[in-house]
């Protein structure tokens, strides 16, 4: 291939297993025979994944290294290597060989044929059924919400060519959504099926929490449908309203009513009281998000560097 690689992968905390996604990285190169860039992002590891990181870039001379000040999330992590790769074809995987590098150069094929954007769609997932479950839910949510087409399945495993990553990274998000930044930039883009392994070694850094943020800024970069249920949900409760309030005047007017209404009245103070806070929390999610883009802080800060 005379097209110059470039793999990024994000780390953390994967100082145990990390010889065997180099191992497997390197074989594959060999065998197609790339003109390799890697590039390692250290995510704010708690072990000593960038110590790793350094000693491997004695052996393997295409490692470039980049350690984060802290843990700004995987999002900001793969960002962060896009801003630094120089390859024409860019590939991105995860540290821990669910997406292995041998199923990369099928994927290039796309490109060779003409696609922009090759990313993977999982057929299966080794994981617990409740982590499925919550998946799956996620990314039909998500496409039913989202004013955009974000294929379903689809993480950010992907191959990309480099017009497709120079034109994500005009998009200065503070809180990236890149599957979604990926579909929103266009061009010719193909899923290619594919079955995900199960987790080579260690635990995920993926922890409820992270899972969540992502799944918000999925819906709230890409999406307006929450603030307009928000209307929605205001002209039902007002034709509620006033239908209940007609329903009042005229039993008032018929002297039908004694003081036996202390419990509906309860119940439409606090159905009422939990909806208005729900919609000031969606609001929210609206404000804290502009007010991050207004602030224009920089979204990651680099410690140290190997090779750039």
């Amino acid at each position: 291939m005379s097209n110059k690689i470039s793999i990024l992968v994000p780390i953390y905390n994967s100082a145990a297993f990390m010889n065997k996604l180099l191992e497997a990285i390197d074989a594959q190169r060999k065998l197609s025979a790339w003109d390799l860039e890697l590039v390692l992002v250290d995510d704010g590891s708690k072990d000593k994944s960038f110590e790793r990181i350094e000693e491997f870039s004695k052996t393997y001379n295409y490692i470039k290294g980049i350690k984060l000040s802290k843990n700004f999330g995987h999002q900001i992590a793969v960002k962060t290597a896009l801003s630094h790769c120089t390859g024409d074809y860019i590939a991105i995987i995860d540290d821990d060989l669910q997406d292995p590098p041998s199923l990369l150069p099928e994927f290039f094929k796309y490109l060779d044929e003409g696609y922009e954007v090759a990313y993977g769609v999982r057929k299966k997932r080794k994981e617990s059924f409740v982590k499925r479950f919550f998946y799956v839910s996620f990314y039909r949510i998500l496409k039913a919400m989202s004013d955009i087409y974000i294929p379903i399945d689809s993480g950010d495993f992907c191959v990309m060519k480099k017009q497709v990553v120079q034109n994500m990274l005009k998009l200065q998000e503070q809180n990236p959504f890149l599957r979604g930044i990926r579909a929103w930039v266009g061009f010719k883009q193909i899923g290619v099926e594919y079955e995900r392994h199960a987790r080579l070694d260690g635990q995920s850094g993926y922890t409820l929490k992270k899972l969540m943020k992502i799944a918000l800024d999925g819906i709230f970069s890409f999406s307006t449908a929450p603030i307009r249920l928000i209307t929605m949900l205001g002209t039902v409760g007002f034709i509620f309203a006033c239908v209940y309030s007609l329903n009042v005047v005229y039993h008032r007017l018929n002297g039908d009513i004694d003081v036996k209404g202390f419990a509906t009245l309860t119940i439409i103070i606090s159905f009422f009281s939990s909806l208005i806070l729900i919609c000031l929390g969606i609001i929210g999610e609206y404000i804290v998000r502009i007010y991050d883009e207004v602030r224009n802080r920089p979204y990651t800060v680099i410690e140290r560097t190997i090779n750039l």
